[in-house]
Protein backbone atom coordinates (compact mmCIF):
# COMPACT_ATOMS: atom_id res chain seq x y z
CA UNK A 1 0.00 0.00 0.00
CA UNK A 2 2.76 2.13 1.21
CA UNK A 3 5.01 1.60 -2.27
CA UNK A 4 1.24 2.47 -4.24
CA UNK A 5 1.38 5.91 -2.48
CA UNK A 6 4.63 6.87 -2.89
CA UNK A 7 4.31 5.88 -6.35
CA UNK A 8 1.32 7.72 -7.03
CA UNK A 9 2.91 10.59 -5.71
CA UNK A 10 5.86 10.13 -7.04
CA UNK A 11 3.75 10.08 -10.99
CA UNK A 12 1.65 13.32 -9.41
CA UNK A 13 4.65 15.67 -8.78
CA UNK A 14 5.97 14.48 -12.07
CA UNK A 15 2.86 15.96 -13.66
CA UNK A 16 3.28 19.25 -12.12
CA UNK A 17 7.02 19.07 -13.01
CA UNK A 18 5.71 18.66 -17.01
CA UNK A 19 2.55 21.38 -16.15
CA UNK A 20 5.22 24.12 -14.76
CA UNK A 21 7.71 23.43 -17.39
CA UNK A 22 4.84 23.35 -20.48
CA UNK A 23 4.05 26.70 -18.58
CA UNK A 24 7.54 27.96 -18.49
CA UNK A 25 8.22 27.40 -21.84
CA UNK A 26 4.87 28.95 -23.24
CA UNK A 27 5.66 32.60 -21.09
CA UNK A 28 9.41 31.87 -22.37
CA UNK A 29 8.35 31.56 -26.01
CA UNK A 30 5.50 34.28 -25.40
CA UNK A 31 8.17 36.65 -24.42
CA UNK A 32 10.50 35.99 -27.18
CA UNK A 33 7.41 36.85 -29.44
CA UNK A 34 6.43 39.61 -27.62
CA UNK A 35 10.86 40.86 -27.57
CA UNK A 36 10.58 40.71 -31.76
CA UNK A 37 6.96 42.28 -32.31
CA UNK A 38 8.35 45.56 -30.42
CA UNK A 39 11.35 45.47 -32.94
CA UNK A 40 9.23 45.11 -35.52
CA UNK A 41 7.28 48.05 -34.65
CA UNK A 42 10.15 50.11 -34.53
CA UNK A 43 11.30 48.82 -37.78
CA UNK A 44 8.40 48.88 -40.16
CA UNK A 45 5.28 50.54 -38.08
CA UNK A 46 4.34 53.87 -38.89
CA UNK A 47 1.10 55.32 -37.89
CA UNK A 48 -0.17 51.88 -37.93
CA UNK A 49 1.05 51.59 -41.97
CA UNK A 50 3.43 48.49 -42.25
CA UNK A 51 6.17 50.01 -44.67
CA UNK A 52 7.94 47.39 -46.95
CA UNK A 53 11.17 48.30 -46.52
CA UNK A 54 12.73 45.84 -49.19
CA UNK A 55 9.94 46.82 -51.81
CA UNK A 56 10.33 50.89 -52.21
CA UNK A 57 8.76 51.97 -49.19
CA UNK A 58 5.58 50.64 -50.39
CA UNK A 59 2.44 49.12 -48.12
CA UNK A 60 -0.16 46.79 -49.00
CA UNK A 61 -2.96 44.55 -47.43
CA UNK A 62 -0.62 41.94 -47.04
CA UNK A 63 1.42 43.48 -44.55
CA UNK A 64 -1.55 45.31 -43.22
CA UNK A 65 -2.59 41.44 -42.34
CA UNK A 66 0.69 40.50 -41.17
CA UNK A 67 1.10 43.60 -38.55
CA UNK A 68 -2.61 42.66 -36.88
CA UNK A 69 -1.79 38.69 -36.67
CA UNK A 70 1.07 39.82 -34.76
CA UNK A 71 -0.52 42.27 -32.39
CA UNK A 72 -3.19 40.47 -31.68
CA UNK A 73 -0.99 37.48 -30.17
CA UNK A 74 1.26 39.97 -28.51
CA UNK A 75 -1.47 41.12 -26.71
CA UNK A 76 -0.83 44.79 -27.92
CA UNK A 77 -4.29 46.09 -28.56
CA UNK A 78 -2.82 49.71 -29.30
CA UNK A 79 -0.99 48.51 -31.77
CA UNK A 80 -3.79 46.41 -33.58
CA UNK A 81 -6.13 49.19 -33.23
CA UNK A 82 -3.51 51.61 -34.85
CA UNK A 83 -2.89 49.28 -37.93
CA UNK A 84 -7.01 48.10 -38.49
CA UNK A 85 -7.73 51.76 -38.70
CA UNK A 86 -4.85 53.04 -41.13
CA UNK A 87 -6.00 49.86 -43.07
CA UNK A 88 -9.77 50.60 -43.01
CA UNK A 89 -9.26 54.30 -43.52
CA UNK A 90 -6.85 53.86 -46.62
CA UNK A 91 -7.03 50.37 -47.87
CA UNK A 92 -10.63 49.44 -47.51
CA UNK A 93 -13.18 49.34 -50.77
CA UNK A 94 -16.92 49.71 -50.06
CA UNK A 95 -17.52 46.12 -50.90
CA UNK A 96 -15.34 45.22 -47.47
CA UNK A 97 -12.34 44.05 -49.36
CA UNK A 98 -8.89 45.73 -50.12
CA UNK A 99 -6.93 47.87 -52.42
CA UNK A 100 -4.03 45.82 -52.61
CA UNK A 101 -0.78 48.74 -53.26
CA UNK A 102 0.11 52.45 -51.36
CA UNK A 103 2.66 54.08 -52.48
CA UNK A 104 4.00 56.85 -50.86
CA UNK A 105 2.51 60.32 -52.04
CA UNK A 106 3.00 63.74 -51.03
CA UNK A 107 -1.02 63.45 -49.84
CA UNK A 108 -0.25 60.79 -47.33
CA UNK A 109 -4.24 59.53 -47.96
CA UNK A 110 -6.54 56.86 -50.08
CA UNK A 111 -4.63 59.23 -53.02
CA UNK A 112 -1.53 57.29 -52.65
CA UNK A 113 -3.48 53.33 -53.92
CA UNK A 114 -1.93 53.33 -56.95
CA UNK A 115 -3.50 50.20 -57.07
CA UNK A 116 -7.21 49.65 -56.37
CA UNK A 117 -7.12 45.70 -57.35
CA UNK A 118 -7.11 43.49 -54.12
CA UNK A 119 -5.41 40.52 -53.63
CA UNK A 120 -6.68 38.00 -51.50
CA UNK A 121 -3.67 36.55 -49.43
CA UNK A 122 -4.33 40.06 -48.00
CA UNK A 123 -7.98 40.11 -47.21
CA UNK A 124 -7.43 36.67 -45.90
CA UNK A 125 -5.24 37.54 -43.49
CA UNK A 126 -6.62 40.81 -42.14
CA UNK A 127 -9.75 38.89 -41.40
CA UNK A 128 -8.47 36.23 -39.92
CA UNK A 129 -6.56 38.71 -37.60
CA UNK A 130 -9.94 40.40 -36.63
CA UNK A 131 -11.13 37.19 -35.44
CA UNK A 132 -8.41 36.52 -33.34
CA UNK A 133 -8.58 40.10 -31.93
CA UNK A 134 -12.43 39.39 -31.26
CA UNK A 135 -11.45 36.35 -29.03
CA UNK A 136 -8.66 37.84 -27.28
CA UNK A 137 -10.44 41.17 -26.44
CA UNK A 138 -13.96 40.10 -26.72
CA UNK A 139 -14.83 42.66 -28.94
CA UNK A 140 -17.93 41.67 -31.76
CA UNK A 141 -17.18 44.63 -33.53
CA UNK A 142 -14.15 43.06 -35.02
CA UNK A 143 -15.71 39.52 -35.35
CA UNK A 144 -18.79 41.99 -37.23
CA UNK A 145 -15.94 42.91 -39.81
CA UNK A 146 -14.62 39.96 -39.89
CA UNK A 147 -17.42 38.83 -41.36
CA UNK A 148 -18.00 41.00 -44.10
CA UNK A 149 -14.72 40.90 -45.39
CA UNK A 150 -15.40 36.53 -45.45
CA UNK A 151 -18.70 37.39 -47.24
CA UNK A 152 -16.99 39.40 -49.95
CA UNK A 153 -14.08 36.44 -50.75
CA UNK A 154 -16.96 33.80 -51.13
CA UNK A 155 -18.63 36.07 -53.67
CA UNK A 156 -15.84 37.52 -55.76
CA UNK A 157 -12.83 35.28 -55.17
CA UNK A 158 -14.02 31.97 -54.70
CA UNK A 159 -14.90 30.39 -57.91
CA UNK A 160 -14.91 26.58 -59.55
CA UNK A 161 -12.56 25.68 -62.39
CA UNK A 162 -11.82 22.44 -63.95
CA UNK A 163 -13.52 20.44 -60.80
CA UNK A 164 -11.31 22.67 -58.37
CA UNK A 165 -12.22 25.12 -55.95
CA UNK A 166 -10.14 28.06 -56.19
CA UNK A 167 -9.05 31.61 -54.55
CA UNK A 168 -8.53 33.92 -57.15
CA UNK A 169 -5.45 36.42 -55.97
CA UNK A 170 -7.63 39.36 -56.89
CA UNK A 171 -10.93 40.11 -58.29
CA UNK A 172 -9.24 41.25 -61.93
CA UNK A 173 -6.89 40.04 -63.86
CA UNK A 174 -6.54 36.51 -63.18
CA UNK A 175 -9.92 34.27 -64.42
CA UNK A 176 -10.44 34.80 -68.40
CA UNK A 177 -14.37 33.64 -67.77
CA UNK A 178 -14.87 29.61 -67.21
CA UNK A 179 -11.35 28.65 -69.37
CA UNK A 180 -12.68 30.50 -72.67
CA UNK A 181 -9.67 31.63 -74.08
CA UNK A 182 -9.28 35.12 -74.80
CA UNK A 183 -5.52 35.15 -75.81
CA UNK A 184 -2.31 33.07 -76.04
CA UNK A 185 -1.56 34.99 -72.81
CA UNK A 186 -4.76 34.59 -70.88
CA UNK A 187 -5.60 30.74 -71.16
CA UNK A 188 -7.18 29.51 -67.86
CA UNK A 189 -6.68 30.71 -64.33
CA UNK A 190 -3.94 31.85 -62.42
CA UNK A 191 -3.23 31.27 -59.27
CA UNK A 192 -1.55 31.72 -56.18
CA UNK A 193 -0.99 28.52 -53.51
CA UNK A 194 1.02 30.94 -50.66
CA UNK A 195 -2.55 32.73 -50.25
CA UNK A 196 -4.49 29.72 -49.08
CA UNK A 197 -3.49 30.30 -45.14
CA UNK A 198 -5.16 26.58 -44.72
CA UNK A 199 -5.79 27.74 -40.65
CA UNK A 200 -7.75 30.62 -41.73
CA UNK A 201 -9.76 28.52 -44.03
CA UNK A 202 -10.83 26.70 -41.11
CA UNK A 203 -11.74 29.46 -39.28
CA UNK A 204 -13.63 31.06 -41.66
CA UNK A 205 -16.01 27.60 -41.96
CA UNK A 206 -17.22 28.22 -38.64
CA UNK A 207 -18.08 32.39 -39.07
CA UNK A 208 -19.80 31.70 -42.44
CA UNK A 209 -23.13 31.18 -43.66
CA UNK A 210 -21.76 28.56 -46.54
CA UNK A 211 -19.26 26.79 -44.75
CA UNK A 212 -18.81 23.75 -47.33
CA UNK A 213 -17.46 26.35 -49.91
CA UNK A 214 -14.16 27.19 -47.09
CA UNK A 215 -14.39 23.31 -46.93
CA UNK A 216 -14.20 22.72 -50.67
CA UNK A 217 -11.42 25.50 -51.00
CA UNK A 218 -9.34 23.77 -48.09
CA UNK A 219 -9.60 20.55 -49.76
CA UNK A 220 -8.83 22.07 -53.05
CA UNK A 221 -5.78 23.44 -51.71
CA UNK A 222 -4.17 20.18 -50.50
CA UNK A 223 -5.02 19.03 -53.94
CA UNK A 224 -3.44 21.00 -56.12
CA UNK A 225 0.03 21.34 -53.81
CA UNK A 226 0.00 17.48 -54.56
CA UNK A 227 -0.89 18.12 -58.36
CA UNK A 228 0.67 20.96 -59.48
CA UNK A 229 4.56 20.40 -58.63
CA UNK A 230 7.25 21.11 -61.41
CA UNK A 231 10.72 20.37 -61.91
CA UNK A 232 12.55 17.18 -60.58
CA UNK A 233 12.48 18.88 -57.41
CA UNK A 234 8.70 18.62 -57.59
CA UNK A 235 8.09 22.06 -55.67
CA UNK A 236 5.28 24.47 -56.29
CA UNK A 237 5.57 27.51 -58.36
CA UNK A 238 4.83 31.07 -56.54
CA UNK A 239 2.19 31.16 -59.44
CA UNK A 240 0.66 28.38 -61.58
CA UNK A 241 -1.97 28.25 -64.53
CA UNK A 242 -4.67 25.99 -64.83
CA UNK A 243 -6.15 24.97 -68.23
CA UNK A 244 -8.63 22.77 -68.88
CA UNK A 245 -7.06 20.71 -66.36
CA UNK A 246 -3.77 20.94 -67.08
CA UNK A 247 -1.04 22.87 -64.69
CA UNK A 248 1.42 24.67 -66.19
CA UNK A 249 4.03 28.36 -65.72
CA UNK A 250 2.88 29.09 -68.46
CA UNK A 251 2.63 32.96 -68.67
CA UNK A 252 2.62 33.42 -65.16
CA UNK A 253 3.94 36.15 -62.70
CA UNK A 254 6.95 34.15 -61.51
CA UNK A 255 7.72 30.49 -62.21
CA UNK A 256 9.91 29.64 -59.34
CA UNK A 257 9.76 28.09 -56.33
CA UNK A 258 10.21 31.45 -54.35
CA UNK A 259 9.28 34.42 -51.69
CA UNK A 260 5.61 33.58 -51.94
CA UNK A 261 5.59 29.32 -52.25
CA UNK A 262 8.12 29.69 -49.11
CA UNK A 263 4.76 30.10 -47.16
CA UNK A 264 2.83 26.97 -48.33
CA UNK A 265 4.47 24.49 -46.22
CA UNK A 266 4.45 26.64 -43.41
CA UNK A 267 0.54 27.28 -43.71
CA UNK A 268 -0.10 23.43 -44.38
CA UNK A 269 1.82 22.39 -40.86
CA UNK A 270 -0.37 25.59 -39.01
CA UNK A 271 -3.62 23.39 -39.53
CA UNK A 272 -4.14 20.84 -37.71
CA UNK A 273 -6.64 19.28 -39.63
CA UNK A 274 -3.68 19.07 -42.75
CA UNK A 275 -1.22 17.55 -39.81
CA UNK A 276 -3.37 14.82 -39.20
CA UNK A 277 -4.38 13.93 -42.79
CA UNK A 278 -3.11 10.59 -44.37
CA UNK A 279 -1.82 13.50 -47.50
CA UNK A 280 0.53 14.71 -44.88
CA UNK A 281 4.14 12.85 -45.50
CA UNK A 282 3.23 12.97 -49.09
CA UNK A 283 2.75 16.88 -49.26
CA UNK A 284 5.45 17.58 -47.23
CA UNK A 285 8.08 15.33 -48.32
CA UNK A 286 9.52 17.45 -51.38
CA UNK A 287 10.08 20.25 -49.40
CA UNK A 288 11.84 18.69 -46.93
CA UNK A 289 14.12 17.19 -49.47
CA UNK A 290 14.81 20.76 -50.72
CA UNK A 291 15.79 21.87 -47.27
CA UNK A 292 17.93 18.93 -46.75
CA UNK A 293 20.64 19.82 -49.31
CA UNK A 294 23.99 21.73 -47.86
CA UNK A 295 23.18 24.70 -49.62
CA UNK A 296 19.79 25.77 -50.09
CA UNK A 297 19.22 28.64 -52.72
CA UNK A 298 16.93 31.26 -51.88
CA UNK A 299 15.03 30.37 -54.82
CA UNK A 300 14.50 27.94 -57.73
CA UNK A 301 13.53 28.35 -61.24
CA UNK A 302 11.14 25.74 -62.25
CA UNK A 303 11.45 26.05 -65.77
CA UNK A 304 14.78 25.62 -66.29
CA UNK A 305 16.23 24.29 -62.52
CA UNK A 306 18.25 27.52 -62.35
CA UNK A 307 18.98 28.84 -59.01
CA UNK A 308 19.48 32.16 -57.60
CA UNK A 309 23.07 32.87 -56.71
CA UNK A 310 22.50 33.75 -52.88
CA UNK A 311 20.87 31.93 -50.01
CA UNK A 312 17.74 30.99 -48.03
CA UNK A 313 16.77 34.31 -46.67
CA UNK A 314 16.77 34.85 -42.57
CA UNK A 315 12.86 34.63 -42.48
CA UNK A 316 13.16 31.95 -45.13
CA UNK A 317 15.46 29.61 -42.29
CA UNK A 318 12.74 30.71 -40.13
CA UNK A 319 9.92 29.02 -41.65
CA UNK A 320 12.51 25.70 -42.26
CA UNK A 321 12.64 25.53 -38.59
CA UNK A 322 8.82 26.08 -37.69
CA UNK A 323 7.62 23.41 -39.85
CA UNK A 324 10.60 20.86 -38.81
CA UNK A 325 9.72 21.70 -35.21
CA UNK A 326 5.76 21.09 -35.83
CA UNK A 327 6.72 18.08 -37.85
CA UNK A 328 9.57 16.52 -36.02
CA UNK A 329 9.50 18.11 -33.01
CA UNK A 330 13.14 20.03 -33.30
CA UNK A 331 14.24 23.12 -31.43
CA UNK A 332 14.27 26.34 -33.43
CA UNK A 333 16.30 29.14 -32.98
CA UNK A 334 14.18 31.88 -33.82
CA UNK A 335 16.49 34.83 -35.30
CA UNK A 336 16.66 38.42 -33.77
CA UNK A 337 14.67 41.35 -35.80
CA UNK A 338 17.04 44.02 -36.26
CA UNK A 339 17.58 46.86 -38.99
CA UNK A 340 19.50 44.01 -40.92
CA UNK A 341 16.45 42.50 -41.28
CA UNK A 342 14.22 43.88 -44.13
CA UNK A 343 10.00 43.85 -43.95
CA UNK A 344 9.27 40.40 -45.46
CA UNK A 345 11.88 38.49 -43.39
CA UNK A 346 11.01 39.94 -40.29
CA UNK A 347 7.60 38.71 -41.04
CA UNK A 348 8.45 35.34 -41.75
CA UNK A 349 10.25 35.02 -38.38
CA UNK A 350 7.03 36.34 -36.63
CA UNK A 351 5.05 34.16 -38.95
CA UNK A 352 7.05 31.41 -38.50
CA UNK A 353 6.98 31.56 -34.39
CA UNK A 354 3.25 32.28 -34.40
CA UNK A 355 2.41 29.13 -36.06
CA UNK A 356 4.52 26.89 -33.70
CA UNK A 357 2.95 28.79 -31.14
CA UNK A 358 -0.65 27.84 -32.08
CA UNK A 359 0.21 24.45 -32.55
CA UNK A 360 1.95 23.89 -29.75
CA UNK A 361 -0.87 25.50 -28.23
Amino acid sequence: MVTRVKAAAVFCLALLLMSCTDSYNKQSDNKQFEQRFTAYKALFVIDGKIVDTGNNEVSHSEGQGYGMLFAAHANDRIAFDSIWQWTQTVLQRSDGLFSWRYTPCTTKDTACVDDPNNASDGDVLIAWALLRAAKRWNTSSYEDEARRIIQAIEEKLIVTRDGYTLLLPGESGFDNGNGVSLSSNEDGVQFNLSYWVFPALSAFSEYSENPSIWQELFASGISLVQKARFSSYQLPSDWTRLYKGSFSTNNVIASEFGFNAVRIPLHLAWSDTFLASAERNDVLSPFAKWWSQDYVPATLSLDDEKPAEYAMTLGMRAVEQAVNNIVNDTAPDWPDINRDVDYYSASLVLLSMLAVSDISG
